[in-house]
């Protein structure tokens, strides 16, 4: 069983950063392809960044909302993935999601990914 807490969320003002991190419980997370889903109120969950292994080393994938203003990186030794989130827009303001699925590549589909942290809510004033 894999347990997810994340962590580093709040308000900050349109053109800030803020960086979130997600700490897994479970074991072999280095094995686990890791990724960050959104939910802004009234909305569906929307695939925001993932990360898994690939041949060629980690891989990477954003979605074309975020690409150029987030960055998503890992820490195997700390069982922890981060987000780092630069030039934050009003329309960034959801509850972010970590989100953890078992080896493969990453995924856009919400729906493939297992494992998932209850979301710190991120809120970005104009």
């Amino acid at each position: 069983q894999v347990q997810l807490e994340e962590s580093g969320g709040g308000l900050v003002q349109a053109g800030g950063s803020l960086r979130l991190s997600c700490t897994s419980s479970g074991r072999s997370f280095s094995s686990y392809s890791m990724g960050w889903c959104r939910q802004a109120p009234g909305q569906e969950r929307e695939f925001t960044a993932g990360i898994s292994w690939s041949d060629y080393g980690y891989v990477t994938d954003y979605s074309e909302s975020v690409k150029g203003r987030f960055t998503i990186s890992r820490d195997n030794a700390k069982n922890t993935v981060y987000l780092q989130m630069n030039s934050l827009k009003p329309v960034d303001t959801a509850v972010y999601h970590c989100a953890a699925k078992w080896r493969g590549s990453t995924d856009r589909r919400a729906s493939q990914y297992n494992y998932w942290g209850q979301g710190p809510q991120v809120t970005v004033s104009s």
